[in-house]
């Protein structure tokens, strides 16, 4: 609740949940909160994950590399319901530790090889195949440039502006005028970016445009918070003409079904295990 007196303790306890959307899988903790192994498809590559902003990235760079003939990247792809506590498995934290979705297990060499953190996984899966990041040192840099913007600046993003906005249990007027100036901040970088380049890292569509697509290419799309009239996003007009292009995308179309269980039952594809699933 919204208090002017409220004077913070001076060693902070977690003694009720903190209110608002997602309030039920918050805790101060890490580790496991029950015992269960993970599935394991027919594929060597194993995702764990459900279809937020971060997890669409996995996805469409999947399906990306599939379109590009990348055979060996044909995956399985779990449900991870992170609003029941499946995270919290043993199987997830131990891919996992962060308990967040989403995750990756290569089985395609001994031990398997376990990659979390989203900008990691496009990382890791670009450098496997060879794919959707420039090899010459100028190009593969700038990539990285925007890959890391995109993981230092989401949480501002989610966790400030997208909380405050959009779940938090009432509007506080100090952290939405915050959040929002940032997010507007971060759009704006965007759209000086994009004025002059096709691409976040310039002429051709890489890991940087996947990672950065989920978040504010659906936001100035308002699929995410429903927040593109509050934020004048009408304004961002290169943003606003890359996200558009990237949403036309067979792979990026394709990607965003998977894992997903809400919305139009024909955007629905809880669990992914062969291509024809997506049909």
């Amino acid at each position: 609740m919204s208090n002017a007196s409220y004077v913070p303790p001076k060693v902070w306890k977690h003694e009720a949940p903190s209110g608002g959307h997602f309030a039920s899988i918050n805790r101060p903790i890490a580790g496991p909160t029950h015992d269960k192994e993970l599935p394991v498809g027919k594929h060597s590559l194993q995702l764990y994950s459900l279809a937020t902003p971060n997890g669409v990235k996995v996805t469409i760079m999947l399906e990306e590399l599939l379109a590009l003939g990348h055979s060996e990247a044909e995956y399985d792809a779990w449900l991870i319901r992170i609003g029941e506590g499946d995270q919290f498995s043993s199987g997830f934290v131990e891919v996992n530790p962060n308990s967040k979705i989403p995750a990756l297990l290569d089985r395609s060499v001994e031990p398997p090889i376990r990659v979390f953190e989203s900008g990691s996984i496009l990382l890791y899966l670009a450098e496997k195949f060879g794919a959707l990041l420039p090899k010459d040192p100028a190009g593969r840099t700038e990539t990285l440039n925007w890959l890391f913007w995109q993981m230092g600046s989401a949480p501002y993003l989610g966790g400030g502006f997208g909380h405050f906005y959009a779940y938090a249990p009432e509007k506080l007027e100090y952290p939405i005028n915050r959040f929002t100036m940032e997010a507007k901040r971060q759009l704006d970088v965007l759209n000086r970016r994009l004025a002059d380049n096709a691409y976040l890292a310039g002429d051709d569509y890489t890991i940087a445009d996947i990672a950065v697509w989920p978040w504010y290419g659906q936001l100035v799309r308002n699929n995410v918070y429903s927040a593109a009239e509050f934020l004048a996003a009408h304004e961002y007009t290169h943003v606003q003409r890359w996200a558009e292009e990237i949403a036309k995308r067979p792979a990026v179309i394709r990607g965003q079904r998977v894992n997903r269980t809400w919305g139009d039952e024909d955007s629905q594809v809880p669990e992914r295990h062969e291509a024809k699933d997506l049909d």
